[in-house]
């Protein structure tokens, strides 16, 4: 064997040993780090993607962030969410329980909230006299029955106080069989409730024996103060407009149709009423009168709709948006707002008994944009999230990526 010979077999050995030593090498053991994921973090209710690990701030528009606490089954195929009280008001968390909903097809009609015209009252003067005190200065006041509204100072009120005082003074002197005093006493005293007294300034008239200079007006009506007609110091004659009072608890909303569509729709058909100045939420009503007058200006009708203001959340003035159905098709159906869309298919957030937030897949159906038809997913009665779903379904994202 040669040198050339020599050094190519020590190669080939060295070679062969390498391979050999590297086949009984072990691979490294691969340590899986579990990430340790916390069970709460804060966030912004307007911005719902700042996610932090600590309170604080919002980094995009300054607001105070909301602790959202995270509960979830060990699987992580069940997502809970819990929220106290505080932080669903915070993160303006609001539901409603699904039931069955006209989705056929809507037209869309500008309205303005308006005073309900049948609910106005008006405090008038029952006798002529002037207005000493006036205790009701500013439109916007509330009056209720019974509260006093102005003195007045009526030469013909206190001649009527001093006959119903002569009157009781003659049944307790007199007793004179042949004149009814009772009938005296009652005819005067029901001449003063006619000019506005009440039974109790009456009782207080014949305890104290003295007609006053001045004798404060009650009201008989209730509601907001729309109109005030009088000042202190004016004179009023009898049937002279004190005031005028509008109840704020059902309000109208006045929209427009054009005159082909007035025999599209009738009386007491049910309507969806939007509120942009209330951040969109919708109020079910009801068309309370379609005029059968065109206008001859605009060849449009007035419809006008009734709408419950319990709440007081409805002002006059306001715009709305009116959702009329073109048909009627009914089925179970949820706000709009509540489905939640994306490339995985239809999901809304249920409220489960315990008070927590769980996402629910759905089949939906062809609705309109105030509801949307839940074929599959949902029974009549559930509860879901109408507003807020996409603060919860970031959470979830963010604990189930």
């Amino acid at each position: 064997m040669n040198s050339n010979q020599f050094l190519k077999y020590s190669f080939l050995m060295l070679l062969v040993l390498s391979l050999f030593a590297a086949c009984k090498q072990k691979p490294p053991i691969q340590v899986a780090k579990t990430a340790v994921r916390p069970n709460a973090y804060y966030t912004c209710s307007m911005h719902p993607q700042v996610h932090e690990e600590h309170p604080g701030n919002c980094p995009i528009c300054g607001m105070k962030l909301i602790k959202v606490e995270l509960t979830a089954a060990a699987n992580a195929v069940h997502v809970s969410i819990s929220l106290t009280a505080t932080q669903q008001q915070l993160a303006a968390i609001q539901t409603d329980t699904i039931g069955t909903k006209n989705t056929a097809a809507q037209k869309m009609l500008t309205g303005t909230v308006t005073t309900d015209e049948t609910a106005a009252q008006e405090l008038s003067a029952r006798t002529a006299g002037r207005v000493q005190q006036l205790f009701v200065r500013a439109i916007g006041e509330q009056v209720t029955t019974g509260q006093p509204i102005y003195t007045l100072y009526s030469e013909d009120l206190q001649e009527a106080e001093k006959e119903y005082l002569l009157a009781r003074q003659q049944q307790k002197l007199l007793h004179n069989p042949d004149v009814d005093y009772k009938q005296l006493i009652a005819s005067a005293e029901s001449r003063l409730r006619l000019w506005g007294l009440s039974q109790i300034q009456i009782n207080n008239l014949a305890a104290s024996g003295k007609a006053a200079a001045t004798t404060t007006i009650l009201s008989n009506v209730s509601g907001t103060v729309s109109e005030i007609g009088v000042h202190e110091g004016d004179y009023v004659t009898e049937g002279m407009t004190i005031l005028k009072t509008q109840s704020l608890n059902n309000l109208w909303v006045e929209a427009q149709l054009y005159a082909g569509e007035g025999g599209s729709y009738k009386v007491n058909d049910q309507v969806t009423l939007s509120f942009p100045d209330l951040d969109g939420q919708t109020i079910d009503g009801k068309i309370a009168f379609i005029n059968p007058e065109i206008s001859d200006a605009s060849k449009v009708n007035l419809l006008r709709i009734s709408v419950p203001n319990p709440k007081g959340l409805l002002r006059p003035g306001m715009l709305t948006y009116v959702s009329l159905a073109t048909g009627n098709h009914q089925s179970l159906a949820v706000p709009a707002s509540a489905v939640l869309t994306d490339g995985k298919g239809s999901k809304v957030w249920v409220k489960n008994t315990d008070g927590s937030f769980s996402p629910r897949k759905v089949t939906v159906g062809p609705g309109n944009p105030q509801y949307v038809p839940i074929l599959s997913g949902l029974s009549n009665g559930d509860v879901v999230v109408t507003n807020g779903a996409y603060l919860l379904n970031s959470e979830a994202v963010f604990k189930n990526p």
